[in-house]
């Protein structure tokens, strides 16, 4: 990529310039401080010994407080003016105060002027300090001792115009890995759009054009603009190198307008995975101020998703560095050197070909959405991906929705443990009661009197409103945690488990057996419920790969071989003949699924959350359309499943 940088030079300071203040304010105080200290200190030795007897000592232990403050010039010195001009570019760099202490003070000879030894200590961040001895002179000034500060104080290698410059070193940021070795978030080129202030001809017509250009606040750009300094950088928006190369030619004409080429750790396209894996950008002032043995300004970190909960493993460690740089600014000495520590990658199970099928399924739905795809053989979460009506909410690992009849999965596995025969006919009223509680089919459906496989497939409420009568109070949620429902432990990524609790009433069974009352899931549990049902049994999902996940359960036993089958039986026969044709037609291996309608609200009608899940060779999903207004799981959430299976297929 070409070069397209100018005047950038002049760094962004503005983190940099808020921590400079805070400490010069934090420095001030403390000083203050050690001032009051020290004079009552003198205050004391003066009442105790008298006036007639300085004792240089003294001097230099005031100077050692002074300097341990960050103002030596504020302690006894011969030369207060010289040393306030000359300390603060010796030692700019280094933006800690040292630690001084006073070794001893010594007298050479009648005639001579003591010596006062220190020990400086710097504080170089994290766990390491560079320490070293140094000296000085004391002279009795008009009856006081005062220090012979001079460059050789600060380090016995310095000279006049010579500096300690403290360097950190930091590694590149290490990658996320997806399935594969598919680099999910690398390093890749970026530009720093910005405003150099002293050069905006016109402020307004800049900020119009800019918001125009790249959706920012204008209003606020342009205080920023007048608060900065003629040759600061003003931070506009940071863009892809191709978003850049495609807005070129209308940004460079701007007068004011400066660019800086970089590198940040990004995802494949902007939106791709993003609630999951989050973000990294430079950190805050604040962020700075509350791990200041983490982070300086100018640092990258993990913001939010994966990339904040893995933030110093992908980070590393810095190195740090001190050396002295002499008057004609060349290298003289390294006195310490920490080599930098790579950040380790992270290693996820997300697959980039199949969470891009995911996104692009979700990708026109206007409601918050969400999809998840978990392998069926062996467990690894291959996509969970958000769709854009989230409005930055994840849903797919953390979202807390009642499933809807997609539940009756569990619910006919508890009912067949009792013995129920899936061919037995069973009753599908437009209505029924339990307990003076009356619940209804969807739009009012009724299919009389049919074998259970056919309610199953039509997801006909009444049918298991009636049967719930049969099930014991903790039998939905005894099985559902056969299906994962429910389960604790970290799958390395913040994910809800789900809640069956335990039914408490005959009315909070029957509306618990249809998916309804106190349940709730994620789309990842239900995802994970298909797949127990295609494999025939419990794996618990896998998302972080390294560093591996603790096991926090153990290995499931598998359902029953007659169970296990009847449920393959009857989510084939909802996508054949029931409420999930809408995927009938996806070429490949036979699609198994189960839709679902969960209502919520106080509306009439109420509004629903529409669920399909489904599994289809070796990989088994969910798929969520929420709060929307009327929406069913066979009409709204099912096709997303069918889109998302055809491009899985056309993708390879």
């Amino acid at each position: 990529m070409r070069d397209h940088t100018r005047r950038s030079d002049h760094p962004d300071d503005s983190v940099a310039e808020q921590l400079r203040t805070r400490r010069r304010r934090r420095r001030q105080a403390a000083l203050g401080g050690l001032i009051v200290a020290a004079a009552l200190g003198v205050l004391a030795w003066w009442l105790v010994r008298g006036p007639s007897e300085p004792d240089p000592r003294d001097a230099a232990e005031a100077l050692a407080l002074a300097w341990s403050a960050g103002g030596p010039q504020e302690g006894p010195v011969t030369d207060p003016d010289g040393v306030a001009a000359a300390y603060p570019p010796m030692v700019q760099s280094m933006e800690r105060p040292p630690a001084v202490e006073v070794a001893d003070v010594e007298r050479t000879g009648d005639g001579e002027d003591p010596v006062a030894r220190f020990t400086v200590t710097w504080d170089l961040g994290g766990d390491q300090e560079l320490s070293y001895p140094t000296a000085a002179a004391l002279r009795e000034v008009d009856g006081e001792w005062r220090v012979v500060f001079s460059p050789a104080t600060v380090h016995p290698r310095l000279v006049d115009g010579g500096r300690l410059v403290r360097r950190r070193v930091v590694p590149a940021r290490a990658d996320i890995i997806g399935a594969g070795g598919s680099r999910l978030v690398t390093g890749r080129p970026v530009v720093h759009v910005g405003v150099e202030p002293g050069r905006v001809q016109d402020v307004d017509a800049l900020t119009t054009a800019l918001a125009q250009l790249l959706e920012v606040d204008g209003s606020r750009l342009a205080e920023a603009i007048e608060a900065a300094p003629d040759d600061a950088f003003v931070p506009v928006l940071t863009l892809r190198a191709h978003a850049y190369e495609e807005l070129r030619d209308q940004l460079h004409p701007l007068p004011g307008t400066v660019f800086r080429e970089g590198e940040l750790p990004l995802a494949p396209t902007r939106d791709f995975a993003r609630p999951v894996l989050g973000a990294a950008g430079e950190v805050t002032a604040e962020v700075v101020e509350e791990h200041p043995d983490r982070y300086e300004a100018g640092d990258v970190a993990g913001l939010s998703g994966l990339q904040r909960r893995y933030d110093e493993r992908l980070a590393g460690r810095p190195g740090v560095e001190v050396v002295v740089v002499g008057a004609d600014g060349a290298e003289q000495e390294v006195l310490h050197r920490r080599e930098p520590e790579p950040g380790v990658p992270l290693q996820l199970t997300l697959d980039e070909r199949v969470q891009s099928a995911a996104e692009e399924a979700l990708a026109s739905v206007e409601h918050p959405s969400a999809l998840v795809a978990i392998r069926v053989s062996d467990g690894h979460v291959l996509a969970a991906a958000n769709g854009p009506g989230n409005v930055g909410r994840e849903i797919a690992l953390t979202g807390q929705l009642p499933p809807g009849s997609t539940l009756k999965v569990v619910t006919t596995a508890a009912l067949l443990e009792g013995g129920l025969d899936p061919d037995a006919p069973v009753g599908c009223p437009p209505t029924a009661t339990v307990d003076g509680r009356s619940f209804r089919n969807a739009e009012e459906g009724a299919l009389g009197e049919v074998p259970f496989g056919d309610a199953f497939a039509h997801s006909c409420n009444t049918a298991f409103v009636t049967l719930s009568t049969q099930l014991d109070d903790d039998a939905l949620k005894r099985w559902g945690q056969r299906f994962g429902v429910g389960h604790s432990g970290d799958l390395g990524v913040g994910a809800y488990r789900g809640d069956l609790p335990v039914n408490d009433s005959p009315v909070d069974k029957a509306a618990a057996s249809i998916g309804q009352a106190r349940n709730l899931v994620s789309p990842l549990v239900l995802a994970d419920m298909a797949a127990t049902v295609a494999r025939g049994r419990h794996l618990s999902p896998i998302f972080v790969l390294d560093p591996e996940a603790a096991p926090t359960e153990p290995p499931a036993e598998p359902l029953d071989p007659t169970i296990a089958s009847t449920l393959q039986r009857l989510m084939r026969s909802v996508v054949t003949q029931g409420s999930g044709t809408a995927v009938a037609g996806v070429p490949g291996d036979p699609v198994h699924g189960k839709t679902g309608t969960a209502e919520y609200g106080t509306e009439q009608p109420p509004r629903t959350h529409a669920w399909f899940i489904a599994y289809q060779g070796d990989i088994a999903l969910s798929v969520v359309v929420a709060e929307t207004a009327d929406g069913f799981g066979g009409r709204l959430a099912a096709p997303i499943a069918a889109d998302f299976l055809g491009r899985l297929r056309a993708a390879g």
